[in-house]
């Protein structure tokens, strides 16, 4: 199906990092002809690794807040994943992935298959927990983090 000029193509997150870029193959698909699901579960996990990997200590998902399948991905799909530091803590870093499917045979329009939240902590060589360090990615991140909720909050 060619690219339809009448729709508008969807809005991109501008406020996220392009963290990744994948095609789903053949390989991947379930029984009904689509990506299964794990397969989509594993690159968000990925992609939602890319950030919190920046403050240079070993990082490991400790939890999927959220994870939110939207539209069923195909072969073919072109995917990319977006990602924001929603949270920072003493220890854990809390991130927002959202992947967009620029289909195989409508290439130009984009929709959004799937929303997550994930939360990665910090831990030394034995597997316990560390504090993060206070570098300039940790501070950069919590100053993005509050002008967020400044623009959020409502006016008097």
């Amino acid at each position: 199906m060619p690219p339809r000029p009448d729709l508008p193509p969807h809005p991109l997150p501008a406020d996220k990092d392009l963290v990744l870029k994948v095609i789903p193959m053949p390989a991947d698909v379930n029984a009904n002809g689509d990506i299964f699901g794990g397969w989509v579960m594993a690159q968000v996990d990925l992609a939602g690794s890319v950030l919190p990997s920046r403050i240079g200590q070993r990082m490991v998902t400790v939890a999927v807040n959220e994870f939110i399948f939207k539209q069923p991905v195909r072969v073919g799909d072109i995917l990319s994943f977006y990602s924001s530091v929603r949270r920072v803590g003493r220890t854990s870093v809390t991130v927002d992935v959202e992947v967009y499917a620029e289909r195989f045979h409508d290439q130009g329009r984009f929709v959004k298959v799937t929303e997550a939240l994930l939360t990665y902590v910090a831990i030394d060589s034995e597997g316990k927990p560390q504090a993060l360090p206070e570098n300039a990615q940790i501070m950069a991140w919590r100053q993005a983090i509050q002008r967020n909720a400044e623009a959020a909050a409502p006016t008097r």
